[in-house]
């Protein structure tokens, strides 16, 4: 489909690069949000339709399916793939949501809410996003339900799937910073308590493996 070099080694993760698939120009990202080897693949709005019947033509034969935001959903939670808008916003900061890893203070030139970002502890947040696992191993909740610390509520659940992969329901809810892995709690599901117990994360490939190939 593509004469450009998709290997390992012609696209390096977390590059980018103009080719051709199909003889449609696109720009392609070895980047993936859902925690496995893959890329992302852009092209203009015209070209559109013609893309996904290329690409979906040319992987009938290889069992190829289409795969909607469900499984989007479930693949970036093994992973612990944040999402804006639903695990977090602007209420919170970036050592409370586990993305510290991604401000450098030390690096040149301004950015917008330097002074702010300044003035936290990373070591001193009281909430964290919380990577939980359902006892159970079926109930599959929904988000936004009541997350229950010692009996007395402490949070709620932001997103939630059945993680595949791993064969399990996960889950993530803001919690006071005390609740390490480990830590059992209850989810108030409609009229019943589910169990499930904070874990470490990420859930899938803590080495990224899968993806760094």
């Amino acid at each position: 489909m593509s004469r450009d070099d998709f290997s390992d080694e012609g696209l390096k993760f977390f590059r980018c690069m103009r080719a051709h698939v199909g003889g449609i120009p696109v720009t392609v990202l070895r980047v993936s949000y859902v925690g496995e080897l893959g890329w992302e693949i852009y092209t203009s709005a015209e070209y559109g339709q013609k893309l996904w019947d290329v690409l979906y033509g040319a992987g009938r034969e290889l069992g190829v399916a289409p795969a909607g935001r469900a499984a989007f959903n479930s693949l970036r939670l093994e992973k612990g793939y944040r999402a804006w808008g639903a695990d977090m916003n602007t209420e919170h900061n970036p050592y409370e949501a586990g993305i510290g890893f991604a401000v450098r203070m030390g690096k040149k030139g301004d950015f917008i809410g330097r002074e702010a970002v300044e003035a936290i502890d990373p070591d001193a947040v009281s909430r964290r996003l919380t990577c939980l696992t359902v006892d159970d191993g079926r109930s599959v909740l929904m988000g936004s339900e009541p997350v229950l610390l010692g009996g007395e509520p402490a949070g709620h659940v932001t997103s939630a799937a059945f993680a595949h992969t791993l064969g399990m329901p996960v889950a993530y809810a803001w919690l006071p910073s005390s609740a390490v892995p480990g830590t059992p709690v209850e989810i108030q599901y409609f009229d019943r308590r589910v169990r499930a117990t904070v874990a470490a994360e990420p859930l899938l490939d803590p080495e990224m493996k899968r993806i760094r190939r």
